[in-house]
This record gives C-alpha cells, structure tokens and sequence, in this order.
C-alpha cells in the first residue's frame, strides 16, 4: 500500500462482532487496527497481512471504531454464527492453508488435533477420515453444502476437484449430525467452502522436490456484469517414495455466481478429477503391486432467494469411475465400478421474532454399475455385469433462536430409504449454549444419525470377504458438553463426549483359522473422548515475531469399549486414543515467515504384519512424532516456498504394511495478482 493511500483513508478498529455474516479482511484493502473483538471462535482469527509505513504522531489519522460482522458456519440447516453453536466446529481458515506445509485436503486435516486421517498414499492419493472414533464410511463430505459422500466406499470420499487454491475455509463438525448433513454423518462432517469473490483475479503455482514431484496450480476470478466466474486447474505426479507409490492427480473446477435482486443468488459448479496411483499394499499385504485409477464428474446449481423468508433449492450429480487392478500392469483382479448420485434439497426458512424456522427436503438416489458389486444384471454392459440402486428420502424441521445470552436450536429428521421398505426413522438433534460473558461460551448438545451400508458392505464377496445383502444401517446417539473462552489474544476449548453406536457393520470371523471375512450388523461400539486446544495471538505481546505469528495446541483422547458378540473384528477398537497437534507460525526476517507443525499419534488395536508377503504376527500399533517445516519469503506479488515434511525422518504408518513418506523436501514459487 503506498504510503500516501494511509492519509486518505483512516484505519479501522474493529470493536465487537456485529453476527451479521462472514467477514473477510483482506476484501477491505484499508488498514486494520484489531482492538478488543469480543466472542470466541475455535479457529484462528482471520486477518489478511497489512503493508505500512511508519507515520508521525501529528500526521495519525482518526481512528474509526466498526463492527465486525462474526464468522458463520453451517452448524445448522442455515449459516450460524459460530458463538451461537453448542457443538464443536473446527474451522480451517484460507490463511492457515496458505501458512501449511500441505499439497492436498488431505494434508490439511492431518494437522485437525480431532480428525483422524489414515493415508495410504501421501499428497492427496488416497485417505479414510475418521471423527470421533468412527469409520472412514461414517462422515459426511459436503463440498460448498452440497452432499457428496460416496455410496460406494468412503475411501473414495475425497476424490473431490478441489485446488488448495480455491478453499475459502473447511468446517468440521464433531458428532452426529443427520440434521444438519443428512443421512451419513454418522460420527461427523467436512463442509469445504470455495472462493466465489474476486479477491485475486490470478493465482499461478509452481513446485518441484524429491522423488521426482512436480505440481502445477492455476485459478483465474473475472467479474462479469452481474456474475463472478472462477477457473482453477491443477496436476501434481511424483515417482513415489517406495516401489509402486508413483501417482498423476489432475483437477478442474467451474465456478460461477449469478448476484439476483434483493441478494438472491444462484451459484454453479462444474468439476472433473482424475487419479492414477500405484496402491502398494493398499488393501492386502500379499499383493503389493495393486493399481488404481480413478475419476469424478460433479454438477450442481444453488439457489438462495428472499430475506425474511429464504428459500435455497439444490441440484446435483457426481459420478465415480473406478477401474482396480490386483496386479498393476496386467488385468489379473481388474474390475470395474461406476457410482452415480444424484439428489435434489429444497430448504424454506422464515425468520420473526421467535426466531428462525426451517423447513427442508431432500431426495436422493444412489447407484452402481459393476463387475463386482450388486445383483446380476439381465443385459450386461460394457465391463459390468452387476447392479444396485436405492432411494433415500429425508424431512427435517429445525427452529433457532436466540434471546439475550441464550441460543437454542432444536430439530428432527425423518429418514426413509428404499433399502428398508416401509420403514421411517426419525433422528433428533437438540443444541444449547448460554454465554454468561462476552468471552465465555457454556455449551451441551444431544443428537442421533445414521448410516446407510455401501455397496462395498453389502456386496463385496472375494476368495477373503463376504458381502451380506441384508445389512442395516447403523445408529448412533452423541451427547456434549463444552465450553469455550475468546479474546484477542487467547481463544480455548474444552468439550468432553458420549458416543453410542449400535448395528455398526464390521468384518468379523467366528474363528482365526476362517478363511473369509464377513460383514455382519452385530458389534456395538461406546466411545468416550475429551477434545481441547488453545491459540495463542503472540504476536500481540512478541511484537519481533509479526503481528501474525501465533502459537496452537490441540489435543485429543478417546476410549472405546466394544461388544463383538464373541467375533474377532477387523475395525472394533482400532482407533486413534491420542493425537496432539502443535503449530507455531512467526515472522523470522522482513517478508519471511517460518511455520513449525508438530504432530503425536497412537492408535489402538493391531494389524496383520506381513514377510514376504505372508502373515507373521499381529502387532499393536506403535506410536509416532512428526516435525513438518515450511518457509516462505513474499516479495511483492511473488512468495518463493521451501517445505520440509516429515523433519527428522520419523518410519511410520496409519494402516497396518502401508509405510508413510519420510524426509521430502518440496520447493514452490507462487504468484497472485489481485
């Protein structure tokens, strides 16, 4: 900012939140002048990096006092502002993805103290996401509030056509929120909310480093008359840290957002992503030459329209392709899937002095082609020779309102699917926070979900595993208890839970010498857990570090008890007990920063060691640190960037015989022109 732009224009203090909606610093391009915000929130407090000159005394200008409208998230049907909700919600802020040594989502939420994140390969390839002690199928993934979890297993959940480039934030929910996600947030879920402002108008990325890595990001935002239009592609490839882990990753992503009268709107998105990856050991030890390849098509429209009664339809598609090979390069085991949903939401909200009352819809159909997995078809197709669809269809009516310290938000949904005929469950949630100060925040929250069987449950039948057609789906039931506490320099929590989970499927054998597993609705899982952390504003009292820098630490415990009906289980009891993460972000020299990312895990449970591709023993999992450091130097429009993951080297692992990278060092230039 040039220096005679800061007589002209006064700075801002920001004095309180005003819960009006999101707001976003570096839209103002004004200097920003934090003074006592008052409210607690869970993440970072976004503010965008200022340039400025040292000004006399008798030149300063006024100070302006504002009020600063409260970051909202979709911890209900609509936005909320995040003091108001009474269940954790961990959001991930565009600057701390920025700030993180990371190539993909799946290494963002690595460093999510309360996120359980089970690589198989590293830099986005494959991951199973885990809260709260649940499966990798029992989380819903939204991208922009759209539901596109995938029917077919969860460890397809994150095929998504995402650029780091294009995340504005990531939401995470902790506990069972059918209410909110519908059907399949089970034990939680991950909302990603893109960019649609032109904030930048282009943003290039470059990056190279060992193992033969190289990386490409590009996104341009134009406004267009009464639209704001985004295009952003990626590609990343390595040759991989071991044998048979190389991997080619491409992604594009549409975006467009139409502004209507009376700020309605109706926003569009067009995705493509496409993996290629060598799966050593991915899902059996004894074939470590397995290969996946795999693509996702995605299409929605959203609407919102009206103010004092809102109305937001939604329309949507994805499809997966996946093609599977037991032994790369051959087609010995190959089959072939491909998962389509499509779904449609119509949510009325209406706002009066009581409150707000909404009233939503969603119908949602989800089906499969396969070599493998459903029922015989009557006129194969192509490579498929077997099919499956269903029907799910949900109500929900939920009212919120808050009065003087209180916020209340109760509600229930009403679930039927097609794979229970003539049954209608219904799923309650009720949430309650009270703040008996502006800095402190008292919170309890109770709720049930579900979660359908994928197709993988139902009908994956090999020489190990047999599918079983008449699964349930599983239940679970939560209760919270949390409280928070925000300043401008401190933000805290500390939130303790309950979660009781029945009919959960799982593969289980009757004897160790059974040469099959079976998928069967017989276990019943109780977890309890504690979930705290602390961020630390240093920079306000260490002003040699930067105005920025701040220091995080997050911590996580479960336990769980299990009931396997006498049945050895493969996921009962194999759960993440500890996870702490540490994040220290600070200023080392003018336009350098440094950020230090510490992370502590041990899981329970064991897994099945494997010599030369036969079974030895089963071995507890062992315990692990990790020290990932990135630098990064601006220089005008320009940032230059040097990653170094995995520090000191640490051998360690999530799932059983798939070894994780160790040392890599990953160099990047970025340019970004507002």
């Amino acid at each position: 900012m040039k220096q005679e732009h800061l007589y002209k224009q006064p700075p801002i203090r920001f004095k309180k939140f005003a819960r009006k909606g999101y707001a976003a610093f570096n839209s103002m391009h004004k200097v920003v002048n934090i003074g006592v915000v008052a409210g607690c929130v869970l993440a970072a407090m976004i503010v965008s990096p200022c340039k400025g000159q040292n000004v006399k005394e008798e030149q300063q200008p006024k100070i302006v006092e504002q009020e600063l409208d409260e970051v909202m998230v979709t911890a209900s049907r609509l936005e909320t502002p995040l003091s108001q909700t009474a269940k954790l919600v961990t959001v991930i802020t565009r600057e701390q993805i920025e700030q993180a040594p990371v190539q993909s989502i799946q290494d963002v939420l690595i460093y999510a103290a309360n996120v359980d994140v089970i690589q198989r390969g590293g830099h986005g390839v494959q991951a199973d996401i885990s809260i709260r002690g649940g499966s990798f199928d029992q989380n819903a993934i939204l991208l922009n509030g759209v539901n596109l979890s995938n029917s077919h297993t969860g460890h397809y959940n994150l095929d998504l056509p995402i650029n780091l480039s294009d995340i504005e934030r990531i939401e995470i929910i902790h506990g069972p929120t059918a209410l909110i996600y519908g059907a399949g947030a089970f034990s939680g879920g991950i909302n990603i909310i893109t960019k649609k402002n032109v904030s930048e108008r282009l943003y290039a990325s470059v990056e190279s480093g060992m193992h033969k890595l190289r990386g490409m990001e590009m996104r341009g935002a134009v406004r267009a008359g009464r639209t704001v239009n985004s295009l952003s592609v990626g590609y990343d490839s390595s040759d991989g840290y071991i044998a048979n882990s190389d991997y080619a990753i491409y992604n594009v992503l549409w975006q467009t957002r139409l502004a209507l009268q009376n700020e309605s709107k109706l926003d569009f998105q067009l995705g493509y992503n496409d993996k290629q990856f060598g799966a050593n050991t991915f899902y059996s030890a004894r074939y470590p030459n397995q290969y996946d390849q795999t693509s996702t098509y995605l299409g929605s429209v959203k609407g919102e329209f009206g103010t004092k009664l809102k109305i937001i339809p939604i329309v949507y598609w994805s499809r997966h392709h996946d093609q599977f090979d037991l032994i790369k390069g051959t087609d010995t085991g190959r089959n072939f899937h491909r998962n389509d949903t499509y779904g449609a939401n119509l949510i009325f909200a209406y706002q009066s002095k009581l409150g707000i009352t909404s009233l939503g819809g969603e119908l949602r159909r989800e089906d499969i082609l396969s070599s493998v997995l459903g029922k015989p078809m009557e006129n194969p197709w192509w490579k498929y020779t077997k099919q499956d669809d269903r029907t799910n269809a949900s109500v929900t009516l939920e009212h919120s309102l808050a009065w003087k310290r209180w916020s209340l938000s109760a509600g229930i949904l009403m679930y039927h699917t097609t794979l229970l005929k003539d049954k209608y469950n219904v799923y309650p949630s009720v949430n309650l926070a009270y703040r008996p100060m502006e800095q402190l925040k008292l919170s309890t929250s109770w709720s049930k979900s579900t979660r359908m069987p994928t197709f993988t449950d139902l009908y994956y039948t090999t020489e190990t595993h047999n599918g079983n057609e008449g699964l349930r789906p599983e239940k679970s039931e939560s209760l919270d208890l949390g409280i928070n506490f925000g300043n401008s320099f401190v933000q805290a929590y500390l939130k303790g839970f309950l979660l009781w989970g029945r009919d959960m499927i799982d593969w289980v054998k009757t004897n160790p010498q059974d040469a099959k597993w079976a998928s069967w609705n017989l276990t019943e899982i109780n977890t309890q857990g504690v979930e705290a952390g602390v961020r630390l504003g240093v920079g306000e009292w260490l002003p040699f570090l930067g105005n920025q820098s701040s220091l995080s630490v997050d911590y996580a415990r479960m336990n769980q008890d299990a009931d396997t009906k006498g049945l050895i289980s493969v996921y009962a009891l194999n759960y993440l007990r500890d996870k702490l993460t540490a994040q220290f972000h600070h200023r080392l020299y003018k336009g350098l920063t440094a950020g230090w990312y510490f992370r502590y895990q041990k899981r329970m449970g064991t897994y099945e060691k494997y010599e030369n591709l036969v079974k030895v023993s089963d071995e507890p999992y062992p315990s692990f640190t990790t020290l990932d450091l990135k630098f990064a130097y601006q220089y005008e429009d320009i940032t230059f960037n040097l990653a170094l993951n995995n520090l000191y080297n640490t051998k360690y692992f999530d799932r059983g015989n798939i070894p994780q990278p160790g040392f890599w060092l990953i160099g990047g230039i970025t340019y970004l022109f507002e």
